[in-house]
């Protein structure tokens, strides 16, 4: 089985994916969108949001990365796409699954999946233009509004030539409320004969399993659950015990460390408080420190309760 972590904006950026891999078995990690409008964007975009490409395309601890895409115009999609992969990125994926308003707005991600010829395009532009021995994968949603064109969007990325194809199974409408409708990815998998990965509501390792017995798919990504459990993958990979409480805060103050030293500092405040609201599904601890911290504006009030939270935890123990 692979399990690949998922393109979660605003979430997933480089300090994640470095923090996440070093700990988990990912096979492969795939970056926030990269917005495409009516030009070949240029190198400093793609060395911001995937500085991995200055080491060859992969995390610092190996694990490869691929670029993902967002647009609605197959000729720019095309040539950013090769632009990626002569960049070092581990082949590159189409975004069709983006919920945001503002995306979806000005004729990205999620609004697609109205449109299957669009997709078809634009993958198609994409595969021609990308070397045969890189991939081009698509991930998608069941559809904007409703499911009914969840087949035609699978089937149009298929005949246009995609490596593997990625459903989030909801439609955009669902947003993620529970549950994921798993059974739309098992007729998908019977339909086209190229990978299908499956994604949605994987928690834990009895999610894994379902989801896998469900689809039956072999490949999974996921997104919320990695950042809820930071060693999920790990768990359903090697069947490893699940991160203790005392761990993840060692983990916390890792990636605060990572944050402070590196260019988005000032955003750290946010984030930190953004990855709580994750944590405190998996650990009833969380959502103490969380109640604690969320009052603090600044970055060293916040890592004064950290490492205060994880020296009371150290002397229990």
């Amino acid at each position: 089985m692979r399990i690949i972590l998922a393109p979660m904006e605003g979430v997933v950026d480089d300090h994640m994916r470095d923090l996440l891999s070093a700990i988990n078995p990912y096979d492969l990690v795939v970056t926030e969108f990269v917005r495409v409008v009516n030009q070949v964007l240029p190198e400093k975009v793609y060395y911001k949001l995937c500085p991995e490409l200055h080491n060859n395309g992969l995390t610092p601890s190996g694990t490869p990365v691929r670029v993902q895409l967002l647009g609605q115009h197959a000729d720019w999609m095309a040539e950013n796409a090769y632009k990626a992969v002569e960049l070092g990125s581990h082949g590159v994926d189409a975004n069709f699954g983006c919920p945001a308003k503002m995306v979806n707005k000005s004729n990205g991600g999620a609004v697609l999946l109205q449109y299957p010829e669009t997709i078809y395009d634009i993958v198609k532009a994409m595969r021609d233009a990308v070397p045969s021995e890189q991939p081009v994968t698509a991930k998608i949603r069941l559809g904007f509004e409703d499911k009914s064109k969840f087949m035609e969007n699978a089937l149009a990325i298929y005949e246009a030539g995609a490596t593997e194809l990625a459903v989030h199974a909801r439609s955009k409408v669902d947003g993620y409320k529970p549950p994921a409708y798993w059974e739309y990815i098992t007729e998908i998998r019977k339909a086209i004969p190229i990978p299908v990965i499956a994604n949605g509501e994987i928690w834990n390792v009895d999610d894994a399993k379902r989801c896998m017995e469900v689809t039956q798919c072999s490949d999974i990504m996921v997104g919320r659950g990695a950042i809820s459990l930071p060693n999920l993958a790990d768990t359903i990979k090697n069947g490893v015990e699940p991160f203790s409480w005392q761990q993840t805060l060692q983990l916390l103050l890792q990636y605060t460390q990572r944050e402070l030293n590196g260019k988005k500092a000032t955003y750290y405040p946010a984030r930190i408080k953004q990855w709580f609201r994750y944590l405190n599904r998996q650990y009833p601890q969380a959502e103490e420190l969380f109640r604690q911290l969320r009052v603090h504006k600044t970055k060293d009030a916040i890592v004064t309760e950290l490492e205060k939270a994880n020296q009371e935890l150290a002397s229990r123990h």
